[in-house]
């Protein structure tokens, strides 16, 4: 996620330089072709297929920071059922005789959104070595085993509250409370899977991207009657507008594809160990810091 205020210029022309250039190159040759030619072609409603087009763009803009939210929304989530997680496995657990369990219920959560992060940002190579960051090999094995490998955790951690209550360390009414956490946990896991693998319709996608590249076609005929040899800089510069705007749509919508507008999932998995570490008494490391600008 982009933190820093100022606009980043090399960023946006990064975004949009191939088909601008090919904007450009294009209002170029229709000006010179109108300069020379006699044939004057008709007036084009450009004010009407513009306003369309705007309207167009912005509702579908704002369907994609819809999900861009939600995403951010299930991970405040994620990090407040963690936290409730901890201060119940603190509190309800007995000393010294669950200490071990209690250290490696927190550690088991820790590894579960470092591995639901890589899970979501398709980086399935990285998972293993953030399980075994907090776990041991043994302990992380039955979750790699499984096709999701953070539901395979889930559920390890919910069968070590079975075993305490089995062993008499907490009551029936603790361990209902604990998988209540537990499946706040499992909802929120849910719903970043759900917008992970549902994109947007394939006529949000489709659509808008025909009518505004249609669009910028289309422009420097309406223009270059108004603005002569000035067409090319007059429309490119409309036309920028535009394929701006569309790109906003593209970067938000998937709010966890591992680029600099996603959801800062790695920091607020470092959010997570850092008051999970503090809840059991462990050092913690530092937040993680922006990086030019850019929070991961």
């Amino acid at each position: 996620m982009i933190i820093d205020a100022r606009p980043r210029l090399t960023k946006i022309v990064a975004d949009v330089w191939r088909p601008l250039t090919a904007l450009f190159l294009w209002d170029c040759a229709v000006t010179a072709f109108y300069m020379i030619s006699p044939f004057k072609g008709p007036e084009l409603p450009l004010t009407l297929f513009g306003t369309a087009l705007a309207l167009f763009l912005g509702f579908r803009d704002s369907s994609a920071y819809q999900r861009w939210w939600e995403g951010r929304t299930l991970w405040g989530a994620m990090i407040n059922s963690s936290r409730s997680l901890a201060r119940q496995t603190r509190n309800f657990l007995p000393d010294p005789e669950a200490r071990d369990l209690k250290r490696s219920i927190v550690l088991r959560q820790i590894a579960y959104v470092n591995a639901l992060r890589c899970q979501l940002r398709r980086h399935p190579d990285f998972r293993a070595g953030e399980l075994l960051r907090f776990l041991s090999r043994g302990e992380a094995e039955p979750a790699l085993k499984r096709s999701n490998v953070p539901n395979g955790l889930l559920d390890g951690t919910s069968r070590r509250i079975d075993d305490a209550r089995r062993k008499g360390w907490i009551d029936t009414v603790q361990q209902a409370s604990m998988e209540g956490v537990l499946v706040d946990i499992a909802n929120a896991q849910g719903g970043m899977e759900r917008l992970k693998n549902t994109p947007l319709p394939n006529q949000y996608r489709f659509f808008p991207q025909l009518f505004t590249r249609l669009f910028c076609i289309l422009l420097p005929f309406g223009l270059v009657e108004t603005l002569g040899v000035a067409t090319p800089v007059g429309s490119t510069i409309a036309g920028l507008m535009f394929l701006a705007v569309l790109q906003i749509g593209d970067d938000l919508v998937d709010p966890f594809a591992n680029t600099v507008h996603d959801v800062p999932m790695s920091a607020m998995c470092r959010t997570i160990e850092i008051d999970l570490l503090e809840a059991i008494g462990d050092e913690a490391p530092e937040p993680l810091q922006a990086e030019r600008g850019v929070l991961w």
